[in-house]
């Protein structure tokens, strides 16, 4: 991409501080922040699922200590870019949302098998562990797969991660999923719907203020509103910061190693997807970022991003937790508060690794109501999809490409619209296929490869 290409893009994100740039420990601190927030009930998620499904109990808390602690030490190799490994943008880390349906099922195979809660935790680990070779071994092969992964297939996933998480911050905006599996008159309630779009319209308001103290501060100044409003109104659960320890220390390996081949091999194709999922990820930061998208610069930052990717979830599995990889929501936040700045991302690698330590810390933000987070989350997760479709619209875009988009987002957001299409499919295919990111992600790979290409 030309020096033109990248200062226009500079202009059209409006960048507070730059990729480069060392803002004001304060401002630096404050924006690292955002982040936060933006991303610890989707680090914690996770891991409270997979517990609560799994009967793992007592064990939760640790989990989620060992969540924190290590999304820190991952996205502080992200950003610093320690040899060829991480990307050196602002690529925030934390526990997968797409490995869920693959540790449940490996879970559930060894509760079938009478193992209790040390064996299941054990393989689960390992298995990670193992996978996360894969992702690595990928990493090194990125530059050779331009013509596979080019900006319509990343493009398309980016804006499939994007879209498909909007219906993650419409349900929060309405109380949440456990309110309407337990409480569904409550769901959607005046209340709800009155703190989310409260908490909405001052993000909106304050991300398009000329004063960038303001756009900086549009999340953190919309969810403590949010906050203190839901707290009047009785909607703040402070028993979550209660019958917590003091400190939680990291143990590798903690429950032992395990290995089951029939658990491994849908944790080893997710680590497949993950891989064109984080390449969409880091090409949109980048672009966000004011950076290029395309030459040798580019993909040595993609190759260490994926590589970081890689060698952080098998960090993960050796402390106890689960697959790490890019979030795609901290871009949201990039766009609202115009700061791109990776150093950054080292201020949130502290704040992370501190709330694991100190689970009580972590505990108040995980009182946040749903819909005060809903209401931010709603606007980045949007953000996201724009930024997917400015990345196919960085290339031309002739005829093949435009099939590719339509059968990707026809089957993408067609899983997620009826997910009963795929119910007389094995479990297997349902976990793994149910995905509308995995299905239209696969769909833009594989026409990308197969569909012939034109003369030009």
């Amino acid at each position: 991409m030309t020096e033109s290409v990248d200062i226009k893009e500079k202009d059209v994100f409006d960048l507070v501080y730059k990729l480069e740039d060392n803002p004001p420990i304060q401002e630096g601190l404050f924006a690292a922040l955002q982040h936060l927030l933006a991303i610890i009930v989707a680090i914690i998620t996770p891991t409270l699922i997979i517990g609560g499904v799994l009967g793992l109990g007592s064990e939760i808390p640790y989990l989620i200590s060992m969540a924190l602690i290590v999304s820190g030490v991952a996205t502080f190799i992200q950003v610093r870019r320690i040899g060829p490994v991480g990307s050196g943008l602002l690529s925030i880390q934390g526990t997968s949302f797409a490995f869920l349906g693959a540790i449940l099922t490996a879970g559930f195979m060894v509760k079938n098998q009478g193992g209790g809660t040390k064996e299941i935790l054990s393989t689960i680990c390992c298995i990670c562990f193992v996978g996360a070779f894969i992702e690595m071994i990928l990493s090194r092969f990125i530059h050779r797969l331009k013509k596979i992964i080019t900006p319509v297939v990343t493009g398309t996933v980016v804006t499939l991660i994007g879209l498909s998480l909007v219906k993650v911050g419409l349900m929060d905006m309405a109380g949440g999923k456990w309110l309407l599996d337990n409480k569904p008159e409550q769901f959607g309630s005046a209340e709800n719907l009155l703190l989310a779009f409260l908490v909405l319209v001052i993000v909106i308001i304050l991300s398009s203020s000329k004063n960038h103290f303001l756009r900086m501060g549009s999340i953190v100044i919309g969810l403590i509103v949010g906050y203190i409003a839901a707290a009047f109104m009785g909607k703040v659960n402070f028993a979550a910061m209660s019958d917590l320890p003091i400190i939680n220390f990291p143990i590798p390996f903690k429950y032992g190693f395990g290995f089951e081949w029939a658990a491994f091999v849908p944790v080893a194709f997710i680590y497949l997807i993950t891989t064109i999922e984080s390449v969409g990820d880091m090409t949109a930061t980048s672009m966000i970022s004011g950076e290029p998208i395309e030459g040798s610069l580019y993909i040595r930052r993609i190759k260490g991003g994926v590589l970081g990717d890689g060698v952080n979830s098998a960090i993960a599995a050796m402390f106890n937790t689960f697959p790490n990889t890019t979030f795609s929501q901290n871009n949201g936040v990039i766009q609202l508060t115009g700061i791109a700045s990776r150093y950054v991302g080292m201020y949130l690698a502290g704040f992370l690794v501190v709330l694991g330590l100190f689970p009580a810390i972590g505990a108040f933000f995980r009182s946040l109501p749903n819909p005060v987070l809903g209401g931010a989350t709603i606007v980045m997760f949007g953000t996201v999809g724009a930024a997917g479709i400015r990345i196919i619209a960085s290339s031309e875009i002739d005829r093949r490409d435009m099939l590719i988009m339509a059968a990707a987002f026809g089957l993408g957001f067609g899983v997620a619209y009826v997910p009963e299409f795929l119910s007389k499919a094995p479990d297997a295919v349902q976990q793994i296929f149910g995905s509308p990111v995995t299905t239209g992600g696969l769909t833009a790979l594989v026409l990308n490869i197969l569909l012939p290409r034109t003369k030009e």
